[in-house]
């Protein structure tokens, strides 16, 4: 099986600055999606034939993802027509396919997305979104978490009456509505058929894998950041003292996934 693995990160962002080339405990937080990808690839069966690419509109930081030290990746460097604050990724991840095909004189039968900004996933999340992709043969998967919050339940929306529920319904307890999932956008796998179509995710026939809370938050603001740091320096530090952590360290523990099923913090 033929997968493209992409990373895509723009220039600058308007919450955290230069957010996807901050140094996350103490490596570029780019470095953390590349070595989760270096380490599926190296515990997986040999009939997978997989290239990496990085599309960014931002040069420090195709330089930085092409300086790694786990593994070669292709670059892209992002046409002026597809960097706009409106343009769907999508669309940039249907470009990346093109170009590698195009580059490496051949047809992808996987399309992989990681999210920069998602350092903690496992080489489990990254196992579990092919095989279900694989599978299903559905038009995208993608990684969701437990919602804390219900439209059933316990959300309300501002009327011009006051507030009432999102959505009507007679459900006195959680446990009665239906299971609410947030997209976390850490993980999607596409099919080369469903990119072509430029369909949303959710305009074709999607299938989800469930991931830890905890190993995603949206990072939109500083204390979003320093919250991630917060959870990843615990994790770390159940293994080795944070005294004694470089990087080194810090890719054997985040290479065995198992400690997020012994060692999972939830946030309530």
């Amino acid at each position: 099986m033929k997968i493209l693995f992409t990373i895509c990160g723009r220039a600058g962002s308007k919450g955290i600055k230069n957010k996807n080339i901050r140094e996350f405990v103490g490596k570029p937080l780019p470095y953390y999606t590349i070595s989760a990808i270096d380490l599926f690839l190296k515990e997986t069966s040999s009939d997978i034939e997989a290239d990496i690419v990085v599309n960014s509109d931002s040069r420090e930081l195709l330089e930085l993802m092409k300086n790694n030290p786990l593994r070669r990746i292709e670059t892209i460097e992002r046409d002026e027509s597809l960097a706009g604050d409106t343009i769907g990724k999508i669309a940039v991840i249907n470009d990346c396919r093109l170009k590698m095909e195009e580059r490496k004189h051949k047809k992808y039968d996987m399309i992989i997305d990681l999210d920069i900004t998602s350092p903690l996933r496992t080489v489990e999340n990254i196992e579990q979104l092919i095989a279900k992709q694989f599978e299903s043969k559905a038009d995208v998967t993608t990684s969701v978490t437990t919602a804390r919050r219900n439209p059933y339940f316990n959300q309300v929306m501002k009327t011009e009456h006051g507030y009432k529920k999102v959505i009507a319904s007679n459900f006195t307890a959680r446990q009665q509505a239906p299971e609410i999932y947030d997209m976390n956008a850490s993980l999607y796998a596409y099919s080369p058929e469903f990119l072509k179509s430029g369909k949303g995710v959710l305009d074709g026939y999607c299938e989800c894998i469930e991931m830890y809370d905890t190993g995603v938050l949206d990072l939109d603001h500083e204390n979003d950041f320093e919250l991630m740091e917060v959870i990843a320096k615990y994790l770390f530090s159940k293994n080795v003292r944070s005294s004694d952590l470089n990087w080194e360290k810090y890719i054997t523990i985040y290479r065995q996934s198992i400690i997020w099923k012994k060692n999972m913090v939830r946030i309530s």
